[in-house]
């Protein structure tokens, strides 16, 4: 049996193995979040191929079926905080193409931000050239730490210039910070509620997605800069350095697949 050009002699394994793998790995039970976490719509059982992304969008869905996948894994699935639960709109255009093609959904929010080598913060980290030193904040979900090469920055708009030009996206400066910054706090996503955990932790300067009307007086009151850096940008590099990882741990194809998102 053939779908495209995919033969059944390539490796693969079953849904349960490949959600045992990301649960042994990412420990969603040692999380509170507002979603499930793990297998969020059941599809085929065999796995051949996964397609990893930010967001379990109707676009992301799409490239998936187009790239002959079995299974999807996203770091934001089909629930959000507060959501309607009624099946209609673009939740029933989703689930629609997921069940019509028989694909596996997996999403992991909290968990994969906070795996200290493949998660979204260790891997913005690493794209950074930033080496975490300390934990903070709710469910020690941020990293604290310093440049790998033991140096600093001139001030919070040369930092802010190296975010850019590591990101590829705009980023928005509050605040001077100290002058010269080498304590450097992170947490990817909309953790601009995490600041004044980063400012009690010592942090010259915070970088995070997002921002919102009380971080900017927080930045310029107390002396440590913000950097939004996008919600998205900064969360484009967990899921596939996970979906990567165990599909090299059993034997699979993988393609992380980006659907841009200016937010």
């Amino acid at each position: 049996m053939r779908r495209g050009n995919l033969t059944d002699n390539r490796p693969m394994t079953d849904r349960i193995q490949l959600l045992q793998a990301f649960d042994a790995l990412l420990q969603p039970e040692r999380f509170r979040d507002y979603g499930p976490n793990g297998l969020q719509v059941e599809g085929r059982l065999r796995v051949r191929k996964i397609v990893s992304g930010v967001t379990a969008s109707r676009a992301l869905i799409e490239a998936a079926i187009a790239a002959q996948a079995d299974a999807i894994f996203v770091h934001h699935g089909l629930f959000w905080r507060g959501q309607d639960g009624r099946v209609t709109g673009w939740m029933k255009q989703r689930l629609g193409l997921l069940l019509a093609h028989d694909l596996n959904l997996l999403a992991y929010h909290l968990p994969l931000d906070a795996h200290p080598e493949l998660g979204n913060n260790a891997q913005l980290g690493a794209r950074l050239g930033l080496q975490a030193e300390a934990r903070f904040g709710e469910q020690e979900l941020g990293f604290l730490g310093q440049r790998v090469d033991g140096g600093s920055y001139a001030d919070a708009l040369a930092l802010a210039r190296h975010v850019e030009q590591a990101l590829g996206r705009r980023a928005t400066v509050v605040g001077d910070g100290h002058g010269a910054i080498r304590k450097i706090a992170w947490c990817t996503g909309g953790a601009q509620g995490y600041f004044e955990a980063a400012i009690a932790a010592g942090a010259e300067a915070f970088i995070t997605g997002e921002i919102s009307e009380p971080q900017a007086h927080y930045a310029r009151e107390c002396g440590v800069a913000f950097i939004a850096c996008g919600h998205h940008a900064s969360e484009r590099y967990g899921a596939p350095a996970v979906a990567a990882h165990v599909a090299a741990q059993l034997g699979l194809a993988h393609e992380y697949i980006e659907i841009d998102n200016p937010a």
